[in-house]
């Protein structure tokens, strides 16, 4: 047991690993909570299991949630069912390892919380606003990262509408369509049993398109998000009591304004020049985009922004 806790400390202390440490930090939330279910049924105290949860999931009331405001962060990373979170988890990977390529790991994060956010912002709005769910408001009670993954998903169809997916059955399918169903899917669904979770997820897909358009105009909504990570990662690192001489700092600093992942720890993201778009889409030409580095292809992301 001891080497499985080993390995989850391995990976969520490894750099550039956000997908991973995002399925990490849902999975532990989702065996604490199985471990209290299982623990409050025998010793026969369900109900105190539920008052723990209800703490976790964001309410439909407008007053109930004003006595409990963060819950609007606290739902997308909780799950109380197996193959809910099963589902989460590989809609967010098989998504969230494109964003992760192509536009790194910070964006990733951002994407994920924002849509998060947005997926519990509407579920609130309408049940508070439209007499269909008004009635129920009161009892209404929601969680789970649909609307984080669904921003995700949604995030990776708007970049790369024509990467392919290869589907058991179907063989290969563009991730445009396969985004597309289940938004219809979502939409169909919204009046129905689980209508707060296909709100939150419409909430989680427009974030995700509006993310990824407003991104390629120059506009990055998650800088807030960043700036927060940033705060708590400087909070965290050990500061070693090096000297460091003036050549050591041009040169690092010479490093962290060139450094070339959208994800890194560096925030200054040089913008290639003429010359190296050229060699990239010679690159391209030659051998297809599939073919780019993880480098490349956020080079070339910068240089679309540009022009």
């Amino acid at each position: 047991m001891s080497g499985l806790f080993d390995d989850f400390r391995s990976e969520f202390n490894k750099p550039n690993n956000t997908l991973v440490q995002l399925i990490l930090v849902n999975t532990v939330v989702f065996l604490v909570l199985l471990l209290a279910k299982v623990g409050f049924t025998m010793g026969g105290q369900l109900d105190t299991y539920y008052l723990i949860r209800a703490q976790l999931m964001i309410p439909g009331g407008i007053v109930d949630f004003l006595h409990k405001p963060w819950t609007l962060f606290t739902y997308f990373f909780a799950h109380d069912e197996i193959f809910h979170i099963l589902y989460n988890m590989l809609f967010l990977y098989w998504f969230g390892r494109l964003i992760d390529e192509y536009l790194g790991n910070r964006r990733l994060v951002g994407l994920y919380i924002m849509g998060g956010l947005a997926g519990g912002l509407l579920y609130l709005l309408m049940y508070n606003t439209v007499p269909y769910f008004q009635n129920t408001s009161d009892s209404a009670r929601m969680l789970g990262a649909s609307a984080a993954a669904f921003s995700v998903a949604v995030g990776a169809a708007t970049l790369l509408p024509n990467y392919t997916f290869h589907l058991l059955f179907f063989g290969p399918v563009r991730i445009k369509y396969i985004v597309f169903f289940f938004i219809v899917m979502s939409i169909a669904q919204s009046a129905g049993a689980n209508a707060g979770g296909n709100l939150a997820h419409l909430g989680g897909a427009l974030m995700g398109f509006m993310y990824v358009k407003l991104l390629q105009n120059g506009t990055d909504l998650g800088r807030p998000i960043y700036w927060v990570m940033e705060g708590w990662s400087n909070i965290l690192r050990p500061k070693p009591a090096v000297k460091v001489s003036y050549r050591q700092r041009s040169s690092a600093s010479t490093q962290a304004t060139s450094y070339a992942a959208a994800g890194g720890q560096p925030s200054t993201l040089s913008t290639p020049d003429q010359d190296e778009v050229d060699m990239i889409l010679d690159k391209i030409s030659r051998s297809g985009y599939e073919s780019l580095t993880r480098e490349e292809k956020q080079k070339l992301f910068r240089a679309s922004q540009r022009n």
